[in-house]
């Protein structure tokens, strides 16, 4: 007897281990993964508004790319051009694929709210086994315990619970103890709130603001973009700025060098005095001094860049200085629409702003969730316990002999200090709220007016370099003619040519201000459109 005891309860523990490495192995680590991953992006695809901007380049780095996303290739050497750089900083940047985690994460946040009002399943096992002496009879006992459970948790809409589950002792049926038999119990309980706690809108406030904070998190993900494309290609014309006053310093090195060596020569051939030479001889230093410092500035902002591209930063690469002779063929012109008519539009095209103006219509929302925690509790309640049949049928439920209570519980408001404080807060804080919106359409507009002046001021600035520039050239070829004539001294050539090299430098900076003034006018008035590619277009007003 003992013997099959034993080898039922052998029997038992391997079904009961079969059973868990079943589950287990259905469950995987990479099945959950790819269950989270076509859930986060099911919901965020759901939500993203035509408006928001290009559905692209939105997805954490382990997963799948979309058709339209940016894939970077391995760069070592060679040159990049803007929008190699501007996609290769949309697929790797870190702050970009921190952007794209944040993202993730909230919309994963929205997948467990959710889940609170799913059916949630639970199902548990319990085995024991003993073997003794019993104290009294004196006699050895081998006994083998078995509990199963199965059942449900359920949160409806208006704030009712269900739950239920049956629970069976089946164990000791297969150890073929003729004192115990395989039974069940059925038990379920039902609890509706009727006063506080009730209501959609009450139970229903946590999933309603993970609903609503992945669309702000959509829309500031998409604002992020929008500064983040232009902070790019700002730095791109930065660094290639930079290396155009390289250029410019170097040219202006040889010309100040060739002037020192004619000077010299006139001193010795007795036609120029010496302390003009000195004066030149000086000024080549200082132009060499220049130079190198030029050289240091832009070496040092490219490899900044490089770390923005999330390149190494002894990668042999350079930007493409045709770039900038773009820019230059294009040149400048002055906007064509009117303040007033921009700030309009950002009143209803800044995400950011759609954000603010959300944020009062949730404090609102908190204010009367806060008002229902001052009530009283009234609960409806119920409950119910099943037993089966005996002789080991344990699916026969006998109901007309089951257990059943129904009645009501009440708790009167006789304390509600921390629902008060929470109400008191909650006020406050639309009032907060409502600040912030207004302080927000307040930055908008001054945003909208400041690029506004900053795109009018950088095209007059451009005109202004550009006629500087070509006067400074004339006066440095004008100025040789008159000090090989003997009728200027040197300082007025080495004033001629340090104008012209700060002229130049002017010119380069105006264009680059105004490339970049159009570029954050147009993302603050929420009109920048990014493309799957990361560079941007206008959306027009």
């Amino acid at each position: 007897m003992l013997y099959k005891a034993t080898a039922r309860i052998s029997l038992l523990a391997g079904f009961c281990a079969a059973v868990i490495c079943v589950i287990a192995a259905g469950c995987s680590r990479e099945h959950y993964k790819s269950e989270a991953d076509d859930e986060v992006y099911k919901i965020i695809n759901n939500k993203w508004q035509k408006d928001f901007g290009k559905k692209a380049n939105y997805k954490v780095s382990d997963v799948p790319a979309s058709p339209n996303d940016v894939e970077a290739e391995a760069v070592t050497s060679g040159i990049i051009s803007l929008s190699d750089a501007v996609a290769r900083a949309t697929a790797s940047n870190r702050d970009y694929q921190k952007q794209k985690e944040s993202l993730y994460l909230t919309a994963l946040d929205l997948t467990l709210a959710r889940h609170q009002f799913a059916r949630q399943w639970f199902g548990t096992i319990d085995a024991s086994y003993n073997k003794g002496n019993d104290v009294i009879s004196g006699e050895n006992f081998e006994t083998a315990n078995s509990d199963a459970q199965v059942g449900f948790n359920q949160l409806l809409a208006d704030g009712g619970v269900i739950s239920a589950n049956i629970a069976m002792d089946w164990a000791r049926f297969l150890t073929g103890d003729p004192r115990t038999t395989l039974g069940s119990v059925l038990t379920a309980s039902f609890t509706q709130p009727l006063l506080r706690g009730a209501g959609r809108e009450i139970a229903q406030e946590n999933l309603t603001q993970a609903e609503r904070d992945v669309l702000y998190q959509i829309r500031s993900f998409n604002r992020f973009r929008q500064s983040f494309a232009v902070s790019i290609i700002s730095d791109y014309y930065f660094v290639l700025q930079q290396r155009d006053a390289v250029t410019n310093a170097e040219n202006n090195y040889k010309r100040v060098a060739e002037s020192a060596a004619r000077m010299a020569m006139e001193a010795e051939a007795g036609r120029r005095n010496r302390f003009e030479v000195d004066q030149a001889e000086q000024n080549v230093l200082n132009s060499k001094n220049d130079y190198i410092r030029a050289v240091e500035r832009y070496e040092q902002q490219l490899d900044e860049f490089k770390i923005r591209l999330s390149l190494p930063t002894d990668a042999n690469v350079i930007l493409d200085q045709n770039e900038l002779r773009a820019l230059e063929a294009m040149g400048v012109s002055e906007p064509n629409y009117m303040v007033e008519a921009a700030i309009e539009t950002a009143m209803v095209s800044r995400l950011d702003l759609a954000n603010s103006f959300d944020g009062v219509d949730d404090a609102v929302r908190k204010v009367k969730v806060a008002a229902n925690g001052l009530g009283a509790d009234l609960n409806l309640v119920g409950s119910a316990a099943v037993n089966s049949t005996e002789r080991t049928e344990f699916e026969r439920l006998q109901f007309h002999k089951g257990d059943y209570s129904f009645g009501v519980e009440a708790d009167l408001p006789l304390d509600r200090k921390a629902e008060r404080n929470i109400y008191r807060e909650s006020l406050i804080l639309l009032q907060q709220r409502q600040r912030e919106y207004d302080n927000s359409v307040d930055e908008v507009k001054l945003d909208v007016r400041q690029a506004y002046r900053q795109l009018q001021e950088s095209a007059e600035r451009y005109k202004i370099q550009k006629n500087s520039t070509e006067l400074a050239a004339k006066r440095v070829e004008s100025t040789s003619l008159l000090l090989e004539a003997g009728r200027l001294t040197a300082r007025d050539l080495l004033d001629a040519q340090t104008a012209l090299l700060q002229a130049q430098n002017g010119l380069t900076a105006a264009l680059v201000d105004h490339t970049i003034a159009k570029m954050s006018f147009f993302r603050d008035v929420g009109i920048l459109q990014v493309r799957p590619d990361g560079m941007w277009e206008e959306q027009g007003l």
